[in-house]
């Protein structure tokens, strides 16, 4: 599965002079690490989240969010955003300021 490389741009934007990202292929898609830690990505057009256990409900409350559910499964603390969700500069911010509190919040690895 390809991803969207508009989208990762406008990932790559919101992410830029965020310390230790790194950007990685997995799951079909694009993913920025940080510090280690998944943070967000890109599959085909739409943006997935590392969000945590925590941050799960409050993001799937949301309009155009989802569950991640690429093994077929939800994925708890993971979800989908469709590009609805994130057509905003500032909407697109607000969903990569979430993964990446969550990612912060982690040990680095």
């Amino acid at each position: 599965m390809a991803f969207d490389e508009a989208v990762a741009g406008r990932v790559r934007k919101a992410l830029a002079g965020s310390p230790d990202v790194v950007e990685k292929r997995m799951f079909g898609g694009i993913a920025f690490m940080v510090r280690g830690n998944m943070c967000c990505g890109v599959i085909a057009d739409r943006l997935m989240l590392r969000v945590g256990p925590d941050g799960y409900e409050a993001a799937l409350s949301r309009p155009h969010a989802r569950p991640m559910d690429f093994t077929g499964r939800p994925m708890k603390g993971m979800v989908y955003v469709e590009t609805a969700g994130f057509a905003s500069p500032g909407d697109l911010k607000a969903w990569i300021g979430k993964a990446m509190a969550f990612a912060l919040s982690l040990p680095a690895k």
